[in-house]
């Protein structure tokens, strides 16, 4: 059962009551803009016993402060697998699947197609559509919807904006937690150059790579790896390139520093090495 009033630049009113494995459903959408994207108002489905179960778990373990919401910073199978794997822990812990409520992030797209991880949140909050850097990949935006539900923690789930360093920082800043790594150890695992020359400090076993030949102590790189050894590893010239992957061995990958996933990769012959190297 439905209801939805007309929508002006300013503000949506939509409310969805229903039954999702035998738990009520209530989404509300308040005024609050984000550019084309509205954000649903605060409710609270839990009871006060719960929230009191929640904080006695949290400071039995050594906590100073008790997640009771959490903002779902993705779509599709991250999200609705994480919403069953905190229901599930829920229920084992506290009795009730509701133990911690589970706001959803909800582009128009996702909402056209009654997208799953929408259905089963206790909340949602509806953003801008269009590529990830409006949405899933935005921080700012993230950081602003998680302010205005006023959530405890942030999942990042994976892909989009699971490996940018600047989103925990910022979630820091305004004391909100973010459930992930800290900002300086995907700085340095999200960065190929930094991450390859940690690994062999640590004399995990590397591909040959530009770098290969750099020899870095472990305590060198516990913060920062130092500028001088950094650059050490680093093609900047076409002929530099040619000149490493004939080292390194065909076939070979150029690859940004901070160039992620694997689905541009395309195979090229040796030739293109000075055309294709201006673009990365």
């Amino acid at each position: 059962m439905g209801t939805t009033t007309a929508r002006d630049e300013r503000s949506v009113v939509a409310m969805e009551v229903g039954s999702v494995s035998g738990f009520q459903r209530i989404s509300t959408m308040a005024g609050v803009g984000h550019g084309s994207g509205y954000v649903n108002g605060a409710i609270s489905i839990r009871s006060p016993a719960t929230i009191s179960e929640v904080d006695k778990f949290c400071y039995a373990l050594g906590g100073k402060k008790p997640i009771h919401s959490i903002l779902i910073a993705n779509n599709g199978m991250a999200a609705v697998k994480f919403i069953r794997s905190v229901r599930t822990w829920a229920y084992e812990t506290f009795g009730t699947e509701k133990g911690i409520l589970l706001v959803a992030m909800a582009t128009p797209e996702d909402m056209r197609i009654n997208a799953e991880h929408i259905r089963i949140a206790d909340k949602f909050v509806e953003v801008p559509g269009g590529t990830n850097n409006n949405n899933y990949a935005n921080v700012q935006l993230i950081v602003e919807t998680a302010e205005i539900t006023h959530v405890d923690a942030v999942w990042p789930g994976w892909g989009h904006a699971s490996e940018n360093p600047e989103l925990p920082d910022a979630l820091n800043a305004k004391g909100i937690i973010f459930l992930g790594p800290p900002a300086t150890s995907m700085a340095a695992l999200g960065d190929k150059i930094g991450s390859s020359l940690i690994a062999q400090a640590a004399e995990v076993p590397t591909l040959s790579w530009s770098g290969s030949h750099v020899k870095i102590p472990p305590e060198s790189c516990l913060v920062t790896i130092p500028d001088e050894i950094y650059r050490e590893a680093c093609v900047y010239t076409t002929e530099e390139a040619i000149a490493s992957c004939q080292v390194v061995g065909y076939p070979a990958m150029i690859k940004a520093s901070w160039g992620g996933g694997g689905k541009g990769i395309r195979k090229r012959p040796a030739v293109d090495m000075e055309t294709l190297f201006a673009f990365c």
